[in-house]
């Protein structure tokens, strides 16, 4: 259903790094950047953009909003909640099965340094 997403960061050269390492494990990289942007994605396309404002989203725990990254397994989760959490994430939920999303849903989440909340997921066999 969604083409892309972007974000508003305060330095992209800094949530940059941030965004090296954490979606590393996973499988995304930055395919694009310069001043003021990079974008990220799997193989040749760019679906996860960040973009230097003055005026990033205020970050909110209980807004609700989050952004979740596909995982082609439970190994690729844990090193993304590894990665992200050393490249300076705080702690949103440890890996794990979440059956009350539903069965074999297994994810990790993480607050980026800006305070966005990050999730990385994959199925399992239920």
């Amino acid at each position: 259903m969604l083409d892309h997403v972007s974000i508003g960061v305060k330095s992209v050269p800094t949530a940059k790094k941030f965004y090296d390492a954490a979606l590393k494990p996973l499988g995304y990289e930055c395919l694009s950047s310069g001043d003021g942007y990079a974008g990220y994605g799997g193989g040749r396309a760019i679906q996860f953009w960040l973009g230097e404002t003055d005026h990033p989203v205020k970050a909110d725990k209980r807004s609700g909003l989050h952004f979740c990254f596909k995982a082609e397994s439970k190994e690729a989760v844990d090193a993304f909640y590894k990665a992200a959490l050393r490249a300076g994430a705080e702690d949103n939920g440890k890996p794990g099965i979440r059956a009350e999303y539903t069965p074999g849903y297994y994810a990790a989440f993480v607050i980026d340094p800006e305070g966005y909340r990050l999730e990385a997921y994959c199925k399992t066999k239920a």
